[in-house]
């Protein structure tokens, strides 16, 4: 069951040059699962809502908060002037895009702003300390586009089974990464187990039909197996 509230913008903070976390101070907040998402409603006039990730985890109470790619787009250029105290309207939680009970090895394939319930999931799992095993192959165009790269690096040193490969289309010499995109060698190199694990793609629909591809018809992975989300339109 979704909960409806208007809350107040507790905090933004750019994580990207156009990627933003907007925090929200949450009042009886509703229950959810890392990986879900929520509507935000903004109001100018006319009303416009979109469909976005929660990209905090269940384990952080002060807040929920989502994040978000700033395009040319109208609900870009109303989520671009708002301030901290500032209102929205959110209803959540919606999405299936979330743990599986007894699930003990995954495999998470995301590019750009498809990090954001990977990071709810991960943040979940490093702070309750599951006995999960994790490998995160997260894809962009240059160093400047990693969304959450701090918090990653923080939850790699807190938990040893958490394994996080950038893939860079250009490679920075003082950056461990790997070059190009995510292909069939790099996840048959980074994720010798692949067969034991099940795989959450997220990105662009573009990205996660062809990682679904690489996975069924190279890698023999079972359509069973794999998990998507697929970001329309940012």
């Amino acid at each position: 069951m979704s909960n409806v509230t208007e809350v107040k913008i507790k905090e933004i903070i750019q994580r990207t040059p156009q990627v933003r976390s907007f925090r929200l101070e949450v009042i009886n907040r509703g229950d959810f699962q890392a990986g879900q998402f929520l509507r935000v409603s903004l109001k100018e006039g006319d009303e416009f809502t979109k469909y976005l990730s929660i990209s905090s985890s269940p384990t952080e109470k002060d807040y929920i908060e989502f994040t978000k790619k700033l395009t040319q787009s109208s609900f870009s250029s109303l989520l671009n002037h708002l301030k901290v105290g500032d209102s929205v309207k959110i209803n959540y939680p919606f999405g299936d895009f979330i743990l599986r009970k007894d699930v003990k090895k995954i495999a998470f394939l995301s590019g750009g702003i498809g990090i954001t319930p990977i990071r709810s999931i991960c943040k979940y799992v490093v702070d309750t300390k599951l006995d999960v095993d994790l490998i995160l192959l997260y894809g962009n165009r240059s160093l400047d586009d990693i969304a959450f790269r701090e918090d990653f690096d923080i939850m790699e040193k807190e938990f040893s089974r958490l394994k996080v490969v950038h893939v860079l289309c250009e490679k920075k010499p003082d950056f461990k990464c790997r070059e190009g995109q995510i292909d069939g060698n790099i996840i048959k190199e980074e994720i010798p187990d692949y067969r034991e694990r099940k795989f959450y793609l997220c990105g662009p629909p573009g990205m996660v039909t062809s990682m679904q591809d690489i996975l069924v018809k190279q890698l023999a992975v079972k359509k069973e197996d794999i998990i998507t989300e697929s970001f329309r339109g940012y």
